[in-house]
């Protein structure tokens, strides 16, 4: 080999190579540009693990493009009411929101199938349903006519069923009850006899104290032992059948979302998909210790009796059925998730039921 031909050689591929990454960082720039969102959310900052979602989405965005995606988070009440949040994403007057379909369900009860409605899917349940099984892309269908794309953003895993002042153990205990519970439980449970309430979570403790409401639902154990109910409102019930798997979604304004470049769009679809992921972790870590301590200061566990649980599940399959038959969109929805809800099911209850049951039969023994 020519040795003085190869160096020269070299050095050329050399210098070509340099140039090549130096013409290279202007496209990147222009695939990286300088965006500046606004995101309010529907939920208070002492929430901190559903507000906290929104928060990461911000970091991790901003982590992975050296500053150039920033999201601006504003708690509930800073920029519009937490229930306000998807009308002004709507509008165009901001670009974002981080909140909870079942909200507007008043609109169209479509809003709330991909959030959570009574006896749908647990967490796992749904999450498959969303993304393998065309639920994401059927909610986007509904939500284009209200200029939104929404993408999953957290789930609690299902919910406990409320606090009472008085044992709950049949369906004539439900007479005349009055729940804070709202969207399509509180539907439901009017078939039941409860009379439903609509009260902001800083003003439930002092309503039960009072007595002005005989229950109320929130979240479970690590969200509600903030809020000191089992001082009030001893009788902690489970499950919580309204909201079995609920989904917290990020909603972007449509022509927003469609102005990203295709870089940015893939980037958010994963962030998201990370923090909903994250969201159900944190509470899966997190509420196994607030429940302990929340028995240990006076709140009593009970489950909801077989009698309630059927009937409130035949309840709303009354509502379903009278959604199904005026509304498209809904039918469409909800048909989706039923469909799958009983594949979902079938296997559910082969291998991770009877694992789980073993496993909590050993724990009970005291060999855990």
């Amino acid at each position: 080999m020519d040795r003085r031909s190869f160096l020269t050689k070299a050095a050329v591929g050399g210098v070509g190579a340099a140039a090549a990454t130096t013409l290279a960082a202007p496209a990147l720039a222009q695939a990286s540009p300088k965006i500046t969102w606004r995101l309010t959310s529907s939920f208070p900052k002492s929430l901190d693990t559903i507000y906290g979602g929104a928060e990461v989405l911000s970091q991790r965005l901003s982590e992975a493009t050296d500053g150039n995606f920033t999201i601006q988070v504003f708690a509930a009440g800073e920029l519009v009411p937490g229930l306000q949040a998807a009308d002004e994403v709507t509008a165009g007057n901001i670009e974002a929101c981080h909140t909870v379909g079942y909200y507007y369900w008043g609109k169209d009860p479509s809003w709330a199938v991909a959030a959570a409605v009574p006896f749908g899917l647990s967490a796992r349940g749904h999450n498959a349903w969303q993304y393998h099984g065309g639920g994401i892309d059927l909610y986007n269908e509904f939500l284009a006519q209200h200029n939104i794309v929404a993408l999953p953003g957290g789930n609690t895993g299902v919910q406990m069923g409320g606090w009472f002042r008085k044992e709950i153990n049949t369906v004539a205990d439900m007479q005349g009850l009055k729940m804070r519970v709202g969207g399509f439980a509180g539907k439901v449970m009017e078939k039941l006899g409860v009379v439903p309430q609509q009260i902001a979570g800083g003003d439930i403790y002092p309503a039960l104290e009072k007595g002005t409401i005989d229950g109320a639902e929130w979240v479970g154990p690590y969200d509600d032992e903030k809020l000191g109910f089992q001082k009030v409102a001893p009788y902690y019930y489970y499950p919580g059948w309204w909201e079995g798997g609920p989904t917290v979604h990020f909603m972007f304004n449509k022509a927003a979302y469609e102005g990203l470049t295709p870089a940015y769009q893939s980037l958010l679809r994963s962030v998201c998909q990370g923090v909903d992921a994250d969201m159900l972790q944190k509470y899966d870590y997190k509420n196994p210790t607030a429940i302990k301590s929340l028995v240990a200061n006076g709140a009593q566990l009970r489950p909801f009796s077989p009698e309630i649980l059927e009937a409130c599940f035949v309840a709303a399959n009354e509502v379903y059925a009278e959604m199904e038959a005026t509304n498209p969109s809904f039918a469409k929805l909800w048909g989706s998730i039923k469909a799958f809800r009983t594949e979902h099911y079938t296997w559910a209850q082969i291998a991770e039921y009877n694992y789980d049951t073993f496993m909590m039969t050993q724990q009970n023994a005291g060999k855990l």
